[in-house]
């Protein structure tokens, strides 16, 4: 095993792992910087002459039903999308990470009890969960969006921390800094999470594509962020009446993701193997 600067610096020494960190600061820059510079992506300008154009040089990626420039929306879709895996992961590898350490570290029934809550929520299909959360009249927005998805995403993280504290708290520096009256809080927060940073950083990596990938699964059912804010999945439900006629309109979406996950993947990939390269 190795610590997480080290895992990152031989990380984007392999090909895999230079590959999907350029090509996520790519779609980065362009969430970030584009939109100025850019079609509104709401503006409405012919609903009738405009619809559905195929791409040309005044609309790179065509444009929509509703005459709605889709290079514009799939730009502002990668700031909706990145935005939800990013912070959603960060939500869900807190709490993950917090509960883990505690169970670990504290075990008996604190650790009893607490895996016992992690199984019974790995039972259920977290899909199927927030199925239930969103369904009905109302509609999430975005922030609340982010939270039910990070809510109920921190299981596993919890059992890969737990299993990597009780690796770690049998070493000779958690004892000796126990000897020297060090308090459970600074034993856990100095000396364990810190080491458990390395495979943390992997599990967040995927989850960011897994919860991306999630996040469409549920605009394309209606579910997800609502219009007039545009998503990825939210497009492909758009364009989905129009794939004979203007595939486009459904197709620059759907690579949009296939290639940001992919690269997250990527990326995730070469970090497992830096962090243990016997695993490669």
């Amino acid at each position: 095993m190795t610590s997480a600067g080290d895992a990152i610096r031989r990380a984007w020494r392999d090909r895999r792992g230079r590959t999907g960190v350029l090509i996520l600061a790519l779609i980065g820059t362009l969430a970030l910087f584009g939109p100025p510079f850019l079609a509104d992506p709401a503006d409405v300008p012919d609903p009738v002459a405009a619809a559905n154009l195929p791409p040309s040089a005044a609309h790179l990626l065509g444009t929509d039903a509703l005459s709605r420039d889709e290079l514009a929306r799939v730009v502002s879709g990668a700031r909706v999308s990145l935005s939800v895996g990013v912070l959603a992961v960060l939500l869900s590898v807190s709490l993950g990470a917090g509960i883990g350490l505690l169970a670990g570290y504290l075990g008996g029934a604190v650790d009893a009890a607490l895996m016992r809550l992690v199984d019974a929520a790995l039972a259920i299909p977290r899909l199927f969960v927030l199925l239930l959360l969103l369904a009905g009249d109302w509609r999430a927005p975005l922030a609340v969006l982010i939270l039910l998805i990070g809510a109920t995403g921190w299981f596993s993280t919890a059992r890969l921390v737990r299993g990597e504290v009780l690796r770690l708290r049998e070493e000779s520096y958690v004892s000796a800094a126990e000897a020297l009256g060090a308090k459970p809080a600074r034993v856990m927060f100095r000396h364990l999470l810190p080491n458990t940073l390395g495979p943390l950083l992997v599990a967040a990596t995927l989850g960011v594509g897994d919860v991306i990938l999630l996040e469409a699964g549920l605009s394309f059912l209606g579910l997800g962020v609502q219009a007039p804010t545009p998503s990825w999945g939210g497009m492909i439900l758009d364009g989905k009446p129009y794939l004979a006629t203007a595939p486009w309109a459904g197709l620059f979406p759907g690579l949009a993701i296939v290639i940001t996950v992919l690269s997250v993947n990527l990326l995730s990939d070469a970090l497992r193997d830096a962090i243990d390269p016997r695993g490669a």
